[in-house]
C-alpha cells in the first residue's frame, strides 16, 4: 500500500440502511479521492454482494475485512465492545488503533462508537473527554457543536478543552480564520446560568488560543452568532435533536405549502433554484459526520439513517483531518504530551 494514501475503514453492517449505502458511499468515495485507501468492515459475502450493484470498483484501494457480528442500537455499549469482539465496530475500531487504518466511519451505534473510542483506540495524552462535534449549518455557514453527545456531566476544565479542540479544528476543516467560541447560556450575561457555565466562563475568557465572545442563547446559534459553540452533551444533543427536527418539519410544511394549490405550484416552479439552493445550504449531510475529538485516531459517527452522500462526506472529512494534521495541531497548540 502507498505510503500516501489515507487509510479509512467503514462499518459497512452499521446503520438503517446497511450494507448498502455505506458500500455505496465507500466506493463514491474511492472515485473522487485517488489519495483514499477504504477498509470495508463487515460480514464479507453481504458486502460483495453489493459491490456487484456498484459497476466497476477501484480494487487495488479497497479490500474487506470479514466481521460476523453486529453490535445493535439498543444493546448496553460497554457490554457490546467487551462482548462482541468479532463486530463491525470493534474490527473497525482496533484497525484505528492498531495504525493500519488512520480514521474509522460508523452510522452504526453511537454509545458503542463512543464507547469503543476511548477503550480501544484511546485519547491522545492530556485530554480529558473527547467530545463529539459535529458541523451544523447557519444562516452564515456551518457551525461546530461541541459536545453533542459524549459528555453528559462534564467539568470546567473539559469544557475549556472542548473550546480549544473545537476552535482548532474549525480554522483547519472549514477554513475559519479566528473562529468565534460561544459559551451555551440562558442569558448573554455572564452572571448568569447553572454553577458549570458560572466556573467555565472566566476559564474561557482567560484561555489563550482562542477567540471567546462570550455567552449565546440557543435561539442565536442558527443565526451564525459564533463559530464554535461550546456546552455539555446534555445540553448539546438536546440543541441537536431540536435543530434536526425543526428544519426537518419546516421542509415538510413548506413542501406541503407549495404543492396546496394550482397557484401555489406554478409559483413554487418559480422559485424552485433558489429554494434548491438555500435547502442545500442546510443539508447536514454536506458536512459529513461527527468527529471525536482528542482520540489517538479518528472516529467519525454518521446518522443512524445516512445514506451513501453522507457517508462520502463523511470519508472525505477523514482525509481532511489527516491531510490537516488535526491531532498533531491539539498536541502542538494545547501543550499536551505527545500520543505514543
Amino acid at each position: 500500500m502507498a505510503k500516501n494514501y489515507v487509510r479509512v475503514a467503514v462499518d459497512a453492517m452499521g446503520g438503517d440502511l446497511a450494507p448498502a449505502e455505506p458500500v455505496k458511499g465507500a466506493v463514491e468515495a474511492l472515485r473522487r479521492r485517488k489519495s483514499l485507501h477504504v477498509t470495508l468492515v463487515g460480514k464479507e459475502e453481504l458486502i460483495r454482494a453489493e459491490l456487484a450493484k456498484c459497476g466497476e470498483v477501484p480494487g487495488d484501494r479497497l479490500v474487506i475485512l470479514d466481521a460476523r457480528e453486529v453490535i445493535e442500537m439498543a444493546e448496553p455499549p460497554v457490554n457490546a465492545i467487551r462482548k462482541k469482539k468479532d463486530s463491525s465496530i470493534v474490527k473497525g475500531l482496533k484497525l484505528v488503533k492498531e495504525g493500519t487504518c488512520d480514521a474509522f466511519v460508523t452510522a452504526g451505534s453511537t454509545g458503542a462508537a463512543l464507547a469503543g473510542g476511548q477503550l480501544l483506540v484511546g485519547r491522545i495524552r492530556g485530554i480529558e473527554r473527547p467530545p463529539l462535534a459535529p458541523l451544523m449549518p447557519t444562516a452564515k455557514g456551518p457551525v461546530l457543536l461541541v459536545d453533542c453527545g459524549a459528555n453528559m456531566d462534564a467539568r470546567a476544565s473539559q469544557l475549556v478543552q472542548f473550546a480549544q479542540m473545537g476552535s482548532i479544528y474549525m480554522q483547519n476543516m472549514t477554513g475559519t480564520e479566528n473562529p468565534r467560541v460561544a459559551l451555551v447560556n440562558v442569558g448573554a450575561e455572564e452572571e448568569k446560568g447553572n454553577a458549570l457555565v458560572k466556573e467555565v466562563f472566566p476559564l474561557l475568557k482567560e484561555c489563550e488560543g482562542i477567540n471567546f465572545i462570550g455567552n449565546i442563547e440557543a435561539r442565536d446559534i442558527p443565526q451564525g452568532a459564533a463559530d464554535v459553540v461550546v456546552c455539555d452533551a446534555f445540553v448539546g444533543n438536546v440543541i441537536l435533536k431540536l435543530y434536526e427536527g425543526l428544519a426537518g418539519t419546516l421542509i415538510h410544511k413548506i413542501k406541503d405549502a407549495l404543492l396546496s394549490t394550482v397557484r401555489s405550484k406554478i409559483g413554487a416552479l418559480l422559485i424552485k433554484p433558489a429554494l434548491k439552493g438555500m435547502l442545500k445550504d442546510f443539508d447536514v449531510t454536506t458536512y459529513g459526520g461527527a468527529p471525536m475529538l482528542g482520540l489517538r485516531g479518528l472516529v467519525v459517527k454518521t446518522h443512524g439513517n445516512s445514506e451513501a452522500v453522507e457517508i462520502r462526506n463523511a470519508i472525505e472529512q477523514c482525509i481532511l483531518f489527516k491531510k490537516k494534521d488535526i491531532n498533531g495541531q491539539f498536541v502542538e497548540k494545547m501543550g499536551l504530551e505527545q500520543p505514543k
